[in-house]
């Protein structure tokens, strides 16, 4: 008889956004008449920038001919997205990344979820909480994670490295010696972001305990202060510990497009039963076009027009309106009297809401109208806060702070 990965029996019984989906569901059939406004997860808003769609169009119609069309290209990206990323992203800052280590795809989403193929099934992995969910429910999917227990409130098998007010949601380092990390700076779901000598432990630490690092930098565009890292590549020896994922979805507001991609560095190694250094960028190379037949052409082309000159002062300013949404929020929040970090190099605000996440969450939901996410479903040191996204229109963000000060008052 067919059997099944019972693995997946061990995932817990829904995904936080699905979760939020049908309280918001019931809502709205509860009060068909009231706008709703949704500062939940994090889907931009606002159109492509204008370089990108002439790209779109252009490459669309080069679709319509016999001289001109494309079919199957690259698993691993065209050379002309892969060198543009080299150049502008990595090259540009100091970071030593060449083209032919960038694996475009079609989400930081799925790469971060895919990338645990390539690795041993008993590698000890460790998760900061509050934790992006992908990066626990598909380690739980693999059967890595051991069983959930319900007095911890989380999976026996994983290590959790604590985030809290006290740390500024960058946990310490394991204090025992762990294989895989999962790191994600700008931080989602908390906004908080890491120094450069911060990620010096951990790139010292993965070295040490030949340990691998996979770096999620999916809201790098965001950071605005100059002193911080937007790569762990600009980290000296990151190239032998660690993999980034890279996004096009925040950045440029591919959300609906969908791009993205993977830097794997030629120096990663993992190693055999034996302790026989492997390349990383080998397996991933391997997987990747087994697995994946590629972003199409008219995308990727719209994606190389990010880094046109139009195409750079056009996400910035995309960017920039998104982070003063994130200022607006987090100033009439404070104001509020409650404590919060992010919204400065990040489009998240992570908020102490003084009370239990999901009640907090339906209080905004009930009273304000306003859709948030509540932090609990990050993980054990995610409750009582909660997330509020800045994506969405101005105008909206202003409603919705007006509503919530009516609430909270």
């Amino acid at each position: 008889m067919i059997r099944i990965n019972e693995n997946y029996q061990s995932l817990q019984a829904s995904y936080l956004f699905s979760d939020i989906a049908k309280r918001v569901a019931a809502f709205q059939k509860a009060n068909p008449g009231k706008k709703l406004i949704k500062l939940g997860i994090g889907d931009v808003t606002r159109g492509l920038p204008d370089a990108c769609i002439k790209a779109l169009h252009a490459a669309t119609d080069e679709m319509a001919s016999d001289s001109t069309f494309r079919g199957y290209g690259p698993e691993q990206g065209y050379d002309f997205l892969r060198e543009a990323i080299a150049k502008h992203d990595f090259q540009a800052r100091g970071a030593n990344v060449q083209p032919d280590e960038v694996f475009v795809s079609d989400g930081a989403k799925c790469d971060t979820g895919n990338f645990q193929e390539v690795l041993s099934l008993d590698c000890k992995v460790a998760v900061t909480d509050p934790v992006y969910p992908v990066y626990v429910d598909t380690n739980v999917m693999a059967g890595r994670a051991g069983n959930w227990n319900k007095e911890t409130g989380r999976y026996d098998g994983l290590v959790y490295l604590d985030g809290n007010r006290e740390n500024g949601f960058i946990p310490a380092l394991p204090t025992q010696p762990v294989d895989l990390i999962y790191l994600c700076f700008p931080n989602n779901p908390t906004g908080s972001t890491a120094t450069k000598a911060q990620l010096q432990q951990w790139v010292a630490y993965a070295k040490a305990n030949k340990a691998l690092i996979l770096f999620d930098a999916a809201y790098e565009a965001f950071i605005t202060d100059d002193t911080l890292p937007h790569s762990i590549y600009e980290i000296e020896g990151a190239r032998e510990v660690a993999v980034e994922f890279r996004s096009y979805s925040k950045t440029a507001g591919f959300t609906g497009t969908r791009c993205a991609y993977t830097v794997v560095p030629k120096e990663c190694m993992a190693h055999t039963g034996s302790g026989e250094a492997v390349s990383l960028h080998a397996l991933w190379n391997r997987r990747h076009t087994t697995k994946f037949n590629g972003v199409s052409y008219p995308v990727q082309r719209a994606a190389e027009a990010i880094y046109s000159p139009q195409g750079q002062a056009q996400i910035k300013q995309l960017i920039a309106y998104y982070l003063n949404n994130a200022r607006y929020i987090r100033e009439k929040m404070t104001a509020l009297g409650y404590a919060c970090i992010g919204g400065d190099n990040s489009p998240y605000i992570w908020i102490d809401g003084k009370s239990d996440s999901w009640a907090f969450f339906d209080k905004l939901l009930n009273e304000a109208a306003v859709v948030c996410t509540p932090g609990a479903g990050f993980g054990k040191c995610g409750q009582g806060y909660i997330r509020i996204s800045a994506f969405n229109s101005f105008e909206n963000v202003q409603e919705a702070m007006e509503r919530i000060s009516a609430v909270l008052r």
